[in-house]
């Protein structure tokens, strides 16, 4: 059964699930489609074109779908925002539209925690399980891996990618891709070593061995093109996880934010 406060606006031509909440003063878009157990809570606002998966939770004051702040932008296009299952996205949280020229869709995963106040500009990119903490922002076009963690109070620069698995510290900035299962942190962001933490809660030790060694290879060895020491790692290792890495690298087009003096 739909519980939908007498004070929501609900524009005509939504699509709405028979068992969703709206709370008080909350507004819907007609070309949302908000799928089963979506709530929207107070004042939250759903606009443009804007899906949302089950079980999603809209906390107080979110807004999303709102048009990309690209200058190129014309109320004509047909962008949107498409967010999967059992989602957490906390008060004050801005999630924009994508662009027509990147793509037209700003994609969040599933099991996402987005935090109050965080932001994700136009056509970004995130995985499933993500975590932003107070006050991230992600700039347009940002791709954001599965299992990430975004510290509070952190930026990412335009186009950086960030892999699987990767942990970046509080009030760092962000302005190259960081290859999965790293740590970053500091202004500007440099790869400190390994998620440790994240590798052991989800990797059984031989995997957590193999990237622990070709951590070493890529960022400890006298070689100081990294893209040449993935290349040789590649020809050397059959783990899934250890190519991942290595395609990680080769493919990046921001570069890989390494200093020798940091890694030990």
């Amino acid at each position: 059964m739909q519980e939908i406060h007498p004070t929501a606006i609900i524009e005509e031509g939504a699509t709405l699930a028979d068992d969703i909440k709206i709370g008080a003063y909350a507004f819907v878009s007609s070309m949302s489609t908000l799928k089963s157990g979506v709530e929207v809570m107070q004042g939250a606002q759903i606009c443009g074109i804007t899906k949302i998966g089950e079980n999603t939770k809209i906390y107080p004051y979110a807004i999303i779908g709102t048009p990309p702040q690209d200058m190129g932008y014309k109320l004509e296009d047909d962008v949107k925002v498409e967010i999967g299952r059992d989602n957490i996205i906390r008060e004050f949280v801005t999630i924009n539209a994508g662009t027509r020229n990147g793509g037209g869709v700003t994609k969040i995963g599933n099991s996402c925690f987005i935090m109050i106040y965080c932001h994700i500009a136009h056509d970004c990119q995130i995985g499933n399980n993500v975590i932003m903490a107070n006050n991230a922002t992600l700039a347009g076009h940002v791709h954001i891996g599965s299992f990430t963690v975004i510290g509070g109070m952190t930026p990412i620069h335009q186009f950086v990618h960030i892999g699987e698995g990767v942990m970046i510290g509080g009030a760092s900035a962000v302005s190259q891709d960081i290859p999965p299962f790293c740590l970053a942190e500091g202004n500007r962001a440099l790869i400190r070593g390994l998620n440790s933490v994240g590798l052991k809660r989800r990797f059984e030790k031989e995997d957590i061995a193999n990237i622990q060694n070709a951590y070493k290879q890529l960022f400890r060895s006298e070689n100081p093109i990294k893209e040449t020491a993935a290349r040789l790692l590649m020809s050397d290792s059959s783990n899934e996880k250890v190519l991942q890495m290595c395609n990680f690298i080769m493919e990046s087009k921001r570069g890989i934010p390494y200093e020798r003096k940091n890694n030990g």
